[in-house]
């Protein structure tokens, strides 16, 4: 499966066992991938079934997941295009089991979409263990499904536990009585603000005290919500050309009392670009969302039009068409990404 990079600020730990009975290879897989604006995507699944084939599709979805939640598409948007590459991969009644979240710090929120996976567990909130909420859907590969997601405030610190069957399925077990046990041993070593590399062995070592005896892979993946921006602010604007003067005012108002006055040439330049964008091609109201960490500044733009804004290369005559090539240039980062009323546009800031 390969490492997952590590992602600044995102504490994890995960343990992956490959079935020590039949076939050596198997169809789980997890990834944690940067999406931006401080957000990360977290991917778990599990494609059912043994051998090369399930290898083969696994691999397959992973990289598709991947690409996928880089393009910043909703956890149930990426399950909707997911199911549809499983429909393609032409391979007869093949079932997947996928989960996908997507942390955003700024609102302290984690947004889930399951396909007919085991349930997350959150960890360390003060009230003991609890399962992540989140709505039942068909496992990928059934087809024509309408997948929900849901999101949950969950506090900075607190952990997120990801995990496939094999850790929690044995023969002759019911799979709810292994969650809850589960449950209880994650309970004790949560009661206070434990090591999560040593967590993963604590776990492991409970749940499958023979390590040469399961029948699947095992797959586990302990990731900690990281801390809360140091600041966040958010304005609304109309859909007006005074607006951009207004929103500018804003920001240089905000990044004087953040004591970023450093990049604020930058960021009035580039805020302008992205507000006019909106004023001129979107619908109304807009709004301006502002957060900085230790090391960065990130200035978000959303309004109602579903229309994404694609840089292109403007001839010398024309007197537009040149905003996003100044983003792209200046900033640290940059994207798009839908939501359920339109798009949100950011960029970040080294501070």
């Amino acid at each position: 499966m390969g490492t997952p990079p590590a992602l600044p600020g995102l504490d994890t730990a995960s343990r992956y066992r490959p079935a020590t009975q039949g076939a050596g290879v198997g169809g789980d897989w997890f990834d944690l991938i940067p999406l931006g604006a401080d957000r990360v995507g977290v991917l778990i699944g599990d494609v059912m079934g043994r051998g090369l084939e399930a290898a083969a599709v696994m691999g397959q979805l992973r990289s598709a997941a991947h690409a996928l939640a880089k393009t910043g598409m909703q956890p149930r948007q990426l399950m909707r295009a997911l199911d549809t590459c499983v429909a393609d991969l032409d391979v007869p009644d093949q079932l997947v089991t996928c989960c996908y979240l997507v942390i955003a710090p700024d609102a302290g929120t984690v947004t889930v979409c399951s396909a007919g996976h085991l349930p997350v567990l959150v960890a360390g909130v003060g009230d003991g263990i609890t399962a992540l909420p989140c709505p039942v859907n068909a496992p990928l590969g059934v087809g024509d499904v309408l997948y929900e997601q849901s999101s949950t405030e969950i506090p900075p610190g607190a952990t997120l536990v990801l995990y496939t069957d094999g850790l929690v399925e044995t023969p002759g077990s019911d799979i709810e009585f292994r969650i809850d046990e589960l449950t209880v041993l994650l309970e004790g070593l949560f009661s206070g603000t434990p090591s999560l590399e040593a967590a993963a062995d604590q776990v492991l070592a409970g749940l499958l005290p023979d390590a040469d005896s399961h029948n699947d892979d095992v797959t586990l993946l302990f990731a900690r919500l990281p801390e809360a921006p140091l600041a966040a602010v958010t304005t609304d604007l109309a859909a007006d050309p005074v607006s951009v003067p207004q929103g500018r005012s804003f920001l240089r108002r905000t990044l004087a009392s953040w004591n970023c006055a450093a990049r604020a040439d930058d960021a009035l330049l580039l805020l302008s670009e992205t507000l006019t964008n909106a004023v001129l091609h979107a619908e109304g109201p807009i709004g301006l969302h502002l957060h900085r960490t230790a090391t960065d500044l990130t200035v978000e733009v959303s309004d109602r039009s579903p229309q994404l804004p694609q840089p292109r290369l403007a001839a010398e005559e024309e007197e537009s068409g040149r905003g996003l090539i100044l983003v792209r240039a200046l900033a640290a980062g940059w994207g798009v990404r839908p939501t359920d009323e339109g798009k949100t546009t950011w960029f970040t800031l080294r501070l």
